[in-house]
This record gives structure tokens, sequence and C-alpha cells, in this order.
């Protein structure tokens, strides 16, 4: 039956091939399982959310019970992975989202999904340029005495990520695999040297109680935290260069989100292991994003803290590559299908890899950094400016837009289903669906209430409004896109979704004739 599937599979390809000449079709079989998981959970950066995020949600939300908020939400995201990843077993476009949304709520709905998905997940990687040009100008400055403004990295890292955009995946991959196991095996060692070490607490399970949940912090801290996880759901993104999509896309998100919760949890209550529960929010606001240097400094010493600030900066570029894949990766499947210009649905070379997208998102990379850059009046202007504004107005406009996605994408699972008379058959799936989406919209719900929070802008601040709003103006954009697109061209508004299927389809019907 594989074998019957995937010599069918072979033969579409080809037959995509012969008619389009390999241009608007991602190549095939460049990524296994072991590759695929890899560049899903480069995006999540560990090392960041680690040393950067969970010292802010401590610092700023107040709540100890961190790694529980990371264990409650991962069963949200594991209710959702249950439909979205069934849904990837019978749709595989590198247009993931948009294509899911299409398929359930109609071309309308998934113009609109893709146009929201383009500007999240190019917000979400232009963003960490800040943090990242941010830190590398620290390690400048702190072991080589040299004082380098942090927009000359983060522009250089624009131009290496933009090259690295143009080479085949498996190549990317390999270089994601190498960067995410060395940080992942520091935080490790972080975490058991902090459990051999604690607290005069002890090994205290109290970050776990439900008690810690309690006050108006809560729903904000859970923004925090999602943003963390942002990254697991791209697998789809890759299924048309898998071999076996309808196997490993499902499994390798099921395990991502797995190994996302349990390490975040873990990692979390590391943290109030090491400095104590009833000191670790005080410790947080002391020495914010520092905290994880200076603990790991006192247990393990400077020679590994060293290697550490290395890597929190390896970590980041890990990130800002696998987003950039991504990115290049929407804009490919929306020029396929008449979303964007049909230039950027086209592939590049003996790469395969989608050229015309990737030059999109570097350009649009230069151009904010650069922007920011000139806005940046140092030395009289606040020095953290890149970090707390270029990436914490991007990443959580970015964050909000893939919650809304993630939710949209859980109701067009049920529709979908329901549509093909399979409810019955796929009923479980449809619940834990349900499920996902009620609680991603309270979450999207609180996200939008608390924005001046997440971005630290009073509450009287019109970024408050004004950067949700992006999102806002992406999602109204696109489904006017939409609705021209099915007045003027029906034919163009159909194959919204159907990715490589609208191909095979055009060249059935031109044998045909």
């Amino acid at each position: 039956m594989t074998t019957g599937s995937s010599n069918a599979s072979r033969a579409a390809a080809g037959g995509i091939s012969t008619y389009l000449g390999q241009e608007r079709a991602l190549r095939a079989d460049r990524l296994g399982a072991g590759g695929l998981l890899l560049s899903v959970l480069a995006a999540t950066a560990p090392l960041m959310v680690v040393a950067g995020v969970m010292p802010t949600t401590f610092a700023v939300m107040g709540i100890v019970g961190q790694p529980l908020l990371f264990v409650v939400l991962g069963v949200v995201l594991v209710l959702f992975s249950v439909g979205y990843a069934e849904m990837s077993r019978h749709v595989h476009n590198a247009g993931a989202f948009y294509a899911y949304i299409s398929r359930g709520l109609g071309g309308t709905a998934g113009a609109s999904a893709a146009l929201v998905a383009l500007a999240a997940y190019s917000a979400l990687q232009v963003g960490i340029y800040g943090i990242f040009g941010f830190e590398v100008s620290n390690l400048f400055a702190t072991y080589a005495d040299v004082q380098v403004a942090w927009w000359i990295p983060a522009l250089a890292a624009v131009a290496v990520v933009g090259l690295l955009g143009w080479l085949k995946i498996d190549v990317n991959a390999r270089l994601l695999g190498v960067l995410l196991v060395v940080e992942v095996i520091l935080v490790v060692i972080f975490d058991v040297a902090s459990i051999a070490d604690p607290a005069k607490q002890g090994l205290s399970l109290h970050a776990f109680n439900p008690d810690t949940l309690t006050g108006a912090g809560v729903g904000t801290a859970l923004c925090f935290c999602i943003a963390a996880f942002t990254g697991f759901e791209q697998a789809p993104v890759y299924a048309e260069e898998t071999s076996r999509p309808h196997v490993l896309v499902p499994r390798v998100m099921l395990l991502a989100v797995g190994f996302v919760t349990v390490f975040f949890a873990i990692s979390s209550w590391a943290y109030t292991v090491a400095t104590g529960p009833s000191s670790i929010v005080g410790a947080a606001q002391k020495q914010s994003a520092g905290l994880l240097f200076s603990l790991t400094e006192s247990r393990l010493g400077g020679a590994f803290t060293d290697v550490l600030h290395v890597l929190f900066v390896t970590g980041m570029f890990a990130a800002l590559l696998s987003f950039h894949n991504v990115v290049a990766r929407y804009a490919f499947a929306m020029g396929r299908e008449g979303l964007l210009p049909r230039t950027f649905g086209r592939t590049t070379g003996t790469s395969g890899a989608p050229g015309t997208g990737s030059l999109l998102q570097t350009v649009v990379s230069a151009v904010v950094v650069i922007a920011f850059a000139v806005a940046d009046d140092k030395p009289t202007g606040d020095p953290t400016a890149p970090v707390l504004h270029l990436f914490t107005w991007l990443g959580n406009i970015g964050a909000l837009g893939v919650i809304l996605l993630m939710a949209a994408a859980s109701v067009s699972v049920i529709v979908f289903f329901a549509r093909r008379g399979a409810a019955a058959a796929q009923a479980w799936r449809l619940v834990t669906s349900a499920l996902a989406a009620v609680a991603l919209l309270v979450i999207a719900g609180y996200t939008v209430k608390d924005f001046d929070v997440l971005v630290g802008a009073g509450p009287d601040s019109a970024l408050s409004w004004a950067l949700p709003g992006i999102i806002g103006l992406a999602l109204v954009v696109g489904l006017v896109q939409g609705l021209l697109l099915r007045s003027r061209s029906p034919e163009a508004h159909a194959r919204i979704g159907l990715g490589n299927e609208a191909f095979q389809l055009d060249q059935a019907a031109q044998e045909a004739s």
C-alpha cells in the first residue's frame, strides 16, 4: 500500500516536472524524519527561551508557576496537534496553515490566512535580528573590548541567512541540527546542575502547585509562554520536501510539541530549584536575562558560562534561519496560487529552494533593521532599544498571528472532515480540535487585551492597538483579496490551498483536450 502511494506520488511529481520544468514544485525527498524534526525544533530556539523568555515571565508577571503553565499549554497544543496532524495526511502544501484553512473554510478565508501567516512569521523572524545584534555587540564588548553597533552584526546575519536560504533544505537542516543539539545539551547541563545543587528550599515542587497560578498576570503569562512554543507547528510547511509526508509530518509534529513541553517545564522548574520558589521572582526582576548566566557561573564556572553566551547567539541564528525558510515557503506557495506575483512561485536552480521568496524576506529584514537603526539615537538613546522594541514588538505581533492561525486551523479541521462525511470516524479528533480552538481563542483574547504589558508600553499608548492592528490589517486585506479573486477569477480562487494538486488537474485537463 505504501509502495503504491509512493509510486503514485513520484509519477505525479514527474508529471509536474514535465509540465512545469520543476519550477513550481519544491524538490521531494530532501528531508527525512531527523532533518524535519531538527528544522522544526530550531525555530523554538530553546536556549533563547530559557535565557530570555523564562526570566522575563518570572520578572514581569511575578508568577512562580511558570513550569505548570508550560504543562497546561503543552496539553492545549497536543489537543491542537491531533487534528492538525490528521489534516496533514490529506493536504501536502508548503502554505500549511492557509492551505488547511482553505480546505475547511474556503478560499477567501484561506487568502486571509495566507497574508496573516506571511506577516506573522516574517515578524517573528525579523524581530530576532534585534536581540541577535544586541547580544553579538555585547560579546565584542566583553571579550574583545570593541564597541560595535548592534545593527552591524544584525545586517551581517541578514546577508548570511539570505545566502543560506538559497541552498538545499537538507544542507540547512544539518546546520540547524548541530546548533540545536549543542544548545540543548548545555541547557540540560544547567538543569542537572540546578537539581544537584538546589537552594535552601531544596527540590521543591511548589512551582507545579495550581495555587501558584492566581492573580491578574496569569493570562499575560500564558501569552509569554505560548510564544515559546512557536515553531513546532511548522512541520507541514516542509511536507512537499519529505519522502513520506503522510507519515513523517504528523510524527514529527507530535514529537516536537512533546519534547518542547517537557524540556521547557523542566528547565523553568530548574530555575525555581536553583533560586528557591520564594526567591525566583525577585532574582528575575533583579537580573532579568542575565539570570541564567549568573546561575551557571556560580555552579559550573566561568568557562561554561562563556560557552553558553556564544551558544545563546548561535541558537538565535538557528531560529533566524528556520523562520526564514518558513517565510520563503509561504511566499512560494502564495506565488504558485496567485496570491503573490507568479515569480514567487518558482524554485531556484539545482537547489530546488524557493529563491524569490527567500530574497523577499532578506529585503524585508534589511529594510526593517535599517529603519530601527536609523531610529536608534544612541548614545543618548536607550542602548537596549533593539531588544525592547524590534524584538519585543515584532515577536508579539508574530505570536498573536500564529495563535489566531492555530485557532482557525482547528475550526477548519472540524469543517473539513464534516464535509467529507468523516465526522463520525474522526469524532475524537474533532472534539480535541474544538477544545483547542476555544483555548487558543481565549489566549488570543488575553494577548490583545494585555498587549501593552507584552510590549512594555503604557495602557494609553497607541502601540497597544497599533501593533496588534498589523495582524488585523493583514487579515482584512487578505479577505478583500480573496473576495476580489472570487469575483474576478473564480477558477484561480478555487485553486487556493490546492498546491501541486492544482497543477496535476491542469495537466490532466490539458492531456484530455
